[in-house]
Parts: C-alpha cells; structure tokens; sequence
C-alpha cells in the first residue's frame, strides 16, 4: 500500500478545525486516504453520497448527524448536497459548546470552486481546505520515476500490469470524466468540444494561455473559451501558473501558462503509449516541464505560492516558489544529463533575487554549477522541499 504524504497534514488539520475538506480529482485516492484516517479514528462514520443508501441515512440529515457528534464523519462527493453546509454549520456550533472543537467532519469533493463557494458560504472560519494532487515522486520512489512520468499519479493507471493496460484505463478515465462526470456538475458541455479543447490545451503544454486563439480554434466565442478553462481547473485537471510581478520597472509577461497537471492525462490525450513514444514526441520537453513542477509544488511547504517569472528581453525562471517565510526559490527544469543555463535565467535570478536557485535534470547526482546554482535529480529536489517544512 502506498503512504500518502498528506496524510499527516489531514491528521493535523483534524485536531485544530471542525472540517476539514479534500480536494480533488475523481479516482486520485481521496477515499482511501480518507479510509487510512478513519481506520486511526475508533467509530469513524464513512457516507459516500453518490451511494443511494448512504443518501438514504441523510434523509433527515440533521437528525442522523446529531447522533454522532462525537466522532468523524466522512462525507464523500459532498459537493451533490450542498443543503447539508448550513447543517453541518449548526452542529459544528453545538459541538463547540460542548467543547469539543475540531476533528468533527472529513469532506470529499471533486470541483474546487464549487466546494469552496457552497462550503465558504456556511462554514467560514469553522473549515480547512486542503489539496489531494496524484501520486508523487516522494511517494513511489524514484525507481518509478520513469513510469510515473508516462503513466501519471493516478494509482490504477500507475499500478496498471502493462503500458497498455494504463493506457486503456486513462482513456476511459477521460471518456467517463467528460460523459457523466462533468454533466454532473451542471456544466452542459458537448463532451467531444471539451476533448478537442483539453487535447488542445494538451498540444499547447506549458505554453502561455491565449484563450483568443483557443476560441478561434474551436470555433467558439473567447467567454465560452474562458469557461472550459476554469471548468478544467476547477476540476483540477489544468493548472494556471500565474505570472510573478513585482515593481521592477520591467514589461513582465502577464498571461499565466497552462499545465494538464497529470501527465498520465496529457500522454492520453496525445495517444502517447510507451516511453519511446514519448520520447520522440515534440511535448516530451514541456511534459517534463509539467511532471516537475507538479512534484515541486506537492512537496513544497504548505502555504507556499508558485509562479513563474518570464520578462519580454528573455528574463526567464520555469517555477518560482515563494515559501511561507518569504524566502524565493528560482527552480528551472532541463532535460538534458548536462544542463546548460542560459542567460536568461541568471538575468531572471538578479531581478528577483531568489535566496536558493536549483536546476532540475534527469542525472543521478547532485552537481554544483556556477553563480550558486545546484543542479539535481527531481527526488533531491522534492526531499529539499519537504525538508524546507520542517524547518523553524
């Protein structure tokens, strides 16, 4: 069984907020994870509200919940009844005057915005969110470093007995996420356009978002082109790393950049199979690009926010992570056993002024290069992160 490494944090979470909600995709571990912690919590109470059953036991939602204020609940695919937040809201508010204050209730959702909105409306101040990403590098080893890249984080593709058979799984992963699962969230998108437009996005990786030139593409207006993106990122199947400002008296690039965020899911939407193919396909560069920087930011501290920096004379940084404490992290990402920087970077890194600058690439050994740059594999990089955490 695979550990996750949010399993701590959620546990953490348990003990100082009465709600706790997991975000993230369908099929990414967030019941099993939720199961781990209930395992740890005698009496725990599991409701999966896509389960008509457990829906039943909710008919009179109030009243069931009541009778166990003390002990955890989950609540899986919570986001299908959002008449249950003010509920939750009183009974976390009777708990408390009993003085019992936290580690009352486990949410699963799927959509972010739609959980965070339904959810902020009622249990402000009384809740946490927290991210679940697909598995990590930190999390498998580095010995499937490899795999994870072509295959993705989700752990039936990951654990799949053959390329092929991931391939199959991840292929109807989208199918069923585009034909019933999107529906479901009230988006009414033709599920063929939303293809096209995500295995655009998917040709585009890591490119800065134009959604202009994404709507001319598809044949649809720039504010429906700018609806399937949020839709994709709410979903948090897309990422939009923002750009970083500040006043330098520079032309900064002001257009985020657009990840598929598991590459699993980028090299289905492309028919990318086996590592050869892979290998010899023009997103191999950016889909590296994407796969590192996904690992980065799962494994950065908590709180930490991620950026990258691209100025119009050629100043350029692929992540730059701003940790809790303030302190800057210049991170660029090469694909080469003897990564070379360019002076874009170094221009970028005296405008910034990053206190660590790293060059992740696909070697073995951690190499220090010149003006204070350590160049190191991917698992170095992760493990510095999660160390920086720990740190006073």
């Amino acid at each position: 069984m695979l550990h996750r490494q949010l399993f701590a944090t959620v546990e953490d979470e348990l003990t100082h907020s009465p709600a706790v909600a997991l975000l993230g995709p369908r099929q990414v571990g967030k019941t099993t994870l939720a199961l781990d912690i209930a395992a740890k919590h005698p009496g725990s109470i599991y409701l999966d509200l896509e389960s008509e059953a457990d829906r039943f036991k909710l008919s009179e939602p109030e009243l069931y919940l009541s009778e166990h204020l003390d002990t955890l609940v989950i609540l899986d695919e919570v986001h299908r009844a959002p008449g249950l937040f003010p509920i939750l809201r009183g009974l976390i508010d009777r708990a408390r005057r009993r003085g019992h204050r936290a580690g009352r209730y486990l949410l699963l959702g799927s959509a972010s915005l739609d959980l965070l909105k339904q959810s902020g409306e009622s249990l402000a101040g009384r809740i946490a969110y927290l991210e679940l990403g697909g598995l990590t590098l930190g999390e498998v080893g580095e010995d499937k470093l490899d795999t994870l890249w072509l295959r993705g984080g989700f752990p039936e593709s990951l654990t799949a007995a053959s390329h092929a058979r991931s391939l199959a799984w991840r292929q109807n992963f989208i199918r069923t996420y585009l034909e019933r699962d999107i529906p479901q969230f009230g988006s009414r998108i033709a599920a063929e356009t939303l293809r096209r437009f995500w295995t655009m996005l998917a040709h585009h990786q890591g490119g800065l978002l134009n959604v202009a030139q994404l709507a001319r593409n598809l044949g649809v207006d720039v504010k429906t082109a700018a609806s399937y993106i949020d839709l994709l990122c709410d979903l948090l199947l897309v990422r939009r790393l923002q750009p970083w400002h500040d006043n330098l008296g520079k032309r900064l690039v002001k257009s985020p950049k657009t990840y598929v965020r598991d590459t699993g899911l980028l090299h289905a939407l492309l028919a990318i199979g086996t590592r050869d193919q892979l290998l010899g396909h023009p997103v191999v560069g950016a889909s590296w690009e994407g796969f590192c920087i996904e690992n980065a930011i799962a494994s950065a501290p908590r709180g930490t926010d991620a950026y990258f920096y691209r100025a119009n004379g050629g100043a350029e940084i692929d992540l730059l992570l701003t940790l809790p404490d303030g302190e800057r992290w210049a991170i660029e990402v090469k694909r080469s056993l003897t990564p070379k920087i360019e002076r874009g970077f170094h221009s970028a890194c005296e405008d910034v002024m990053p206190a660590r600058k790293f060059v992740v690439y696909p070697g073995k050994e951690r190499l220090p290069m010149p003006h204070g740059i350590d160049a190191l594999p991917l698992g170095v990089l992760c493990t510095t992160l999660r160390n920086a955490s720990k740190t006073p």
